[in-house]
């Protein structure tokens, strides 16, 4: 359904009114928005100016396909069913009316960030000169309506009374929209100057006809969505005209539908202090740090997979997460798979723990963890079994070193959910990941940082495959990562290799990177490989022996170390990892003996 709308020019005077009287509300996903003291005078002046201050955009209040909770206008108390809700103009709208119609101090702060409260002022004679901006002729009051300087002892400006107002020509612009008020304070301005001074009503008058008329007659344009208007219209509207404000997300709108039916979603999610609630992102974390990442979006795509899952299963429509999936996703569907899929994200990091991927840092795609989070909700005890377990493992080592996951990934989520859950069902037909994916051995040069998820797999499968420090022989679980601060490192260090004229693409890729704690790696840095490893075994941290069974489980040739012979050793490494990633991935790395290949590497990499 495509989304319909009318446009008009409307009275902000009309705007500001309807927001007083309630008919005009903001969502519930519009969070409260403080502009800074400057900004608001800006705005001000552009509307004294009549200059456009862009329009705005409302949706029509009370359709079925959106559903969402209401609230007031910051300075509004007038709760109303409301005509339409405000999806941009917030911090405008909110803006405009708390200076130029509540009788309230207005909420701002300094451009330090210091909450402050003012009330705003029009200096009568500035405003008439031809040669003042008009952003110098709007005075910011504090709330006691008094500008004092020497750290508060001197007062330069009281506005405190009516009369005060008058006798500094100040005129409150608080009361603009308010035809009755502002006469009559013009009218008492005059009386206090006396009416036969000439000077005073003609400057008044000038004011009034030349500031506030052109106030009263400032008009914005106004688009307006239809009530019937889609969700994801409403999302992608939202995304294309609010650049300047806080971008409104699949889950702020989801959080306003479900709010509509008095359940907190963002309760649900963040927890709730003031009751002492832990909510789901704090469980989360706690159940493993590797799910830091998780966000509110990758939860609600889990649970609509799940649920679309159970629903095509039933005869309905194909799996599918998309923007508009998510935000169809309905309460009572939420609720009944939220406990399964956040017990999934638990097993799914339990899962990279056993893949020796132990911080966020080095997990290569968060965004596997959507679907697999989904998949292990869906399989239930059954991801346990030996055979669904190494089918699992296999499907995940194809999305990452086939880097299937970098684009977008909605239909590979969904695709793959249904694929590897039948194949776990027992289907022979393998997930379109596992069927797709393909490696490339010169892959392995181009893999020079941890920004490539292909290059934190390989990190991840040297460790599952059994390293071990080079001087301690402890194995690299989880404490040691951590308690050891092991990080990646060359195994031919970079100094070395510049010093001999290496190539940067070789020694600086994969395939001479290792994990290496901090303390061994202060041993190795620097020197050639002859060096540091005579040097491990003459300190007696290691013996001969013992330290080629270390090295050989990091897939490196211990004589061709020692000999310092970079570029046969470079090889024979090369083949080591690739022969893991080709298990990993269940299929056979091609391509092993091509001219680019040898010319890459300076040899065929056939397997050992």
């Amino acid at each position: 359904m495509a989304a319909s709308f009318k446009s008009n020019d409307t009275s902000i005077a009309e705007v500001l009114r309807q927001i007083d009287n309630g008919s005009v509300q903001l969502p519930d996903f519009q969070r409260g928005w403080v502009w800074d003291d400057f900004r608001i005078k800006s705005l001000i002046a552009s509307i004294m100016n009549s200059y456009p201050v862009g329009a705005l955009m409302f949706l029509e209040y009370g359709g079925d396909t959106v559903r969402f909770r209401k609230r007031l206008f910051t300075g509004a108390t007038k709760d109303a069913t409301p005509d339409q809700l405000v999806l941009d103009g917030q911090q405008r709208l909110t803006s405009i009316y708390n200076a130029m119609y509540c009788s309230t101090p207005v909420p701002t702060r300094t451009d330090k960030g210091k909450e402050i409260k003012r009330y705003y002022y029009l200096d009568i004679e500035e405003c008439l000169k031809d040669d003042v901006d008009t952003v110098d002729a709007i005075l910011s009051i504090p709330e006691d309506r008094m500008l004092k300087t020497n750290f508060g002892r001197d007062v330069d400006v009281d506005l405190s009374t009516r009369e005060r107002e008058y006798a500094e020509l100040m005129f409150p612009l608080n009361i603009v929209f308010d035809s009755g008020a502002w006469i009559e304070w013009v009218n008492g301005c005059k009386q206090y100057h006396g009416y036969e001074n000439a000077d005073v009503t003609l400057r008044v008058d000038r004011f009034m006809q030349q500031v506030l008329v052109a106030i009263q007659q400032y008009k914005v344009p106004v688009i307006t969505l239809e009530k019937d208007t889609p969700k994801e219209a409403v999302c992608q509207v939202f995304e294309n005209v609010n650049t300047g404000g806080v971008s409104l997300t699949v889950f702020e709108l989801v959080t306003a539908s479900f709010a509509a039916d008095d359940f907190g979603l963002r309760e649900d999610w963040e927890g709730d202090e003031s009751k002492g609630a832990t909510g789901r992102r704090g469980r989360m974390r706690e159940a493993s740090r590797l799910l830091s990442g998780v966000s509110s979006t990758d939860f609600l795509q889990a649970i609509t997979l799940v649920s679309r899952y159970w629903l095509w299963k039933a005869g309905g429509p194909a799996v599918s997460c998309k923007k508009k999936d998510v935000l169809s996703l309905e309460l009572g569907d939420y609720k009944k798979y939220a406990d399964l899929v956040e017990d999934g994200f638990v097993r799914a990091a339990h899962f990279l723990g056993e893949q020796r991927i132990f911080s966020t840092r080095d997990i290569p795609y968060t965004t596997q963890l959507v679907p697999l989070s989904a998949i292990y909700a869906i399989l239930g005890n059954k991801a346990h079994d030996s055979e669904v377990r190494k089918k699992i493992s296999r499907w995940y080592w194809c999305g990452v070193m086939g880097e299937m996951y970098g684009g977008a990934n909605e239909t590979r989520y969904a695709n793959d959910v249904t694929g590897v859950v039948a194949w776990a069902d027992g289907a022979d037909e393998e997930p379109d990941t596992v069927t797709r994916a393909y490696f490339q051995p010169t892959r392995l040069l181009t893999l020079q940082t941890r920004l490539s998820a292909a290059y934190k797999g390989v990190m991840a499968l040297v460790l599952k495959h059994g390293a071990v420090d080079f001087m301690s022989g402890k194995p690299m679980d989880f404490t040691f990562y951590d308690d050891e601060s092991v990080d990646i490192h060359h195994i031919f260090p970079q100094d070395y290799c510049r010093k001999q004229g290496y190539q940067r693409r070789r020694w600086n890729s994969v395939v001479n990177k290792t994990p290496v704690s901090s303390r061994t790696n202060r041993v190795v840095k620097g020197v050639a490989p002859s060096v540091y490893s005579a040097k491990i075994i003459k300190d007696k941290h290691v013996s001969e022996g013992d330290f080629e069974t270390y090295m050989a489980t990091h897939l490196v040739d211990v004589e061709l170390l020692r000999a310092d012979d970079f570029d046969a050793y470079f090889v024979e490494r090369a083949k080591g990892i690739i022969n893991l990633i080709s298990d990993a991935m269940g299929k056979a790395v091609t391509n092993l003996d091509g001219d680019d290949v040898v010319e890459g590497f300076g040899a065929a990499l056939g397997r050992r």
